[in-house]
């Protein structure tokens, strides 16, 4: 061993430090504000709102039956409840880590018999020799002067600690899926009623073009062209009461079983898509504070000890077996005076010659860290990426859906002209018929346009990181984060 290498290691003796590499932060590879353009017009929000993250969504979905929903998804989703369980399991694969820091002490009784047969013993006798022992005894109990069990230990409860981030995120998410699901069963229903006065309408429209082919007033081409709208209105009711149904199904999966008629959206998309106001803040304040960005970067903190580890394996190891008691021939005399017993064997393990596995290893270690590294980037890029785009739809939400509803406003307008100048006799029934198509996919559009406005709100939520709190009020402390995106620089540790 080299004279560096003894000096390593008696520095590492002494001061008992950790051969990982000091974790520093990565340099965030984003911009350091959101994107600006025609696209995004920011939304005007109160003194002193809070942030996403310290909004806790019972405060920001306000319609009493959604949160009883939500709350029961909580409770029963299947999905979570996988998350909760893996929360439990890195939790004891913590504990069997962290357990190695501390010496295991067992305690034994033993007995030792054994006959020697006649022709063995000069008396010619065979004869039965017994021995009784038992005490407290330490096996294999490593001293981490290299800090790898320590290192091990940090990797577990990093791991662990991920784990807690993932069900946080798993929660984040399944919020906004029942929202969006019950929001989608609330357009669809919209969608049904539209699909069925139109029914109702075209119904209306028909029987009196037969009474005016019956009378002569008309030719057949009105008459059949009014079965036709009615066929296409029957179609769609079709279609919208399936959808329903389905939408149902989502919805009583998502929450684990099945949902009480009185918590099923009752009226208008507007009746339910009320929010507290939320503002979007600077991209240092909040990626960093969303789970799956926290979870990314626990990961991190692991592959960087498990370096720490892998290096190590490189210096000397220490074991210690031991063990203190009593011994005796006898049963009866055990633990009378002067049959106690102890042994001690310490070992040293010095690595000479292991085929290059030892340096493989920390090669290992390193490209892990990298690699980590490279997905903790990718978390915040696809955190900022989500951002934007729903920035960018609430930046043109706004305008779509005024338009939409003058869309609306002038095609109910055309089709009452058109309408009322058939029943007159004025025109045939082809005009109004046009016209009514065109009032029907207004509305409808109009549906889609409240709905996409609707789920802007819950999905900008979400990847602001709000959604895992049960209860709003406080601060959520971003454990492990810096206070800004770049409170460190990228390390690359040899």
């Amino acid at each position: 061993m080299n004279k560096t290498l003894i000096s390593i290691a008696a520095a590492v003796l002494l001061s008992g430090c950790s051969l990982a590499p000091v974790y520093q932060q990565p340099l965030a590879p984003v911009a350091q504000a959101w994107p600006s353009g025609d696209a995004y017009k920011p939304a005007p929000t109160a003194p002193g709102t809070q942030a996403a993250a310290d909004i806790a969504w019972r405060d920001y979905f306000t319609d009493a039956r959604l949160r009883q929903v939500i709350a029961l998804a909580l409770a029963n989703n299947r999905d979570l409840r996988v998350a909760a369980l893996n929360i439990e399991k890195a939790r004891a694969q913590y504990g069997v880590t962290s357990a190695a820091q501390l010496p295991s002490v067992s305690a034994s009784m033993s007995q030792n018999a054994a006959r020697t047969p006649a022709n063995m013993r000069p008396d010619g006798e065979a004869a039965i020799s017994r021995q009784y022992s038992g005490g407290l005894g330490v096996a294999s109990y490593e001293l981490d002067f290299f800090g790898k069990v320590r290192n091990l230990s940090e990797a577990g409860l990093q791991t662990y600690l991920g784990t807690e981030e993932a069900r946080r995120a798993a929660q984040i998410s399944l919020v906004a899926e029942v929202v969006n699901s019950y929001l989608t069963l609330v357009a669809d229903q919209q969608r049904l009623a539209l699909a069925a006065d139109t029914l109702k309408s075209q119904q209306i429209s028909y029987e009196l073009s037969q009474r005016r082919f019956a009378a002569g007033a008309t030719s057949g081409v009105d008459m059949y062209e009014a079965q036709s709208s009615v066929e296409a209105a029957r179609n769609e009711m079709a279609v919208y009461t399936a959808q329903v149904a389905q939408d149902r199904n989502a919805l009583t999966l998502l929450v684990g079983g099945a949902v009480p008629d009185d918590l099923l959206p009752q009226g208008e998309l507007e009746a339910v898509t009320q929010t507290a106001s939320l503002p979007e803040g600077m991209p240092s304040d909040v990626l960093l504070r969303r789970p799956d960005v926290l979870q990314a970067e626990r990961t991190l903190r692991a592959a960087n000890a498990n370096i720490g580890a892998a290096r190590a394996a490189f210096f000397p190891s220490i074991s210690l077996t031991a063990t203190a008691g009593s011994a005796s021939g006898d049963l009866a005399g055990l633990f009378k005076g002067g049959s106690s017993a102890w042994t001690f064997m310490p070992q040293i393990r010095l690595p000479i010659f292991d085929g290059g596995a030892n340096r493989a290893n920390l090669t290992i270690a390193k490209v892990d860290r990298d690699i980590a590294v490279a997905k903790y980037d990718k978390a915040i890029q696809s955190a900022f990426r989500d951002v934007a785009d729903a920035l960018a739809q609430r930046g043109t939400l706004d305008e779509r859906l005024a338009s939409q509803q003058a869309l609306a406003d002038a095609s109910d307008k055309s089709f009452r002209i058109h309408e009322a100048r058939y029943e007159k006799g004025a025109e045939s029934y082809l005009n109004a018929l046009v016209s009514q198509r065109a009032l029907y996919a207004a509305r409808q559009s109009l549906i889609t346009a409240r709905l996409a406005k609707a789920s802007n709100a819950v999905t900008l939520y979400k990847v602001l990181g709000g959604g895992w709190q049960e209860e709003g009020g406080g601060q959520v402390a971003a454990a492990g984060a810096g206070a800004g995106v770049g409170a460190g620089a990228r390390t690359r540790a040899n």
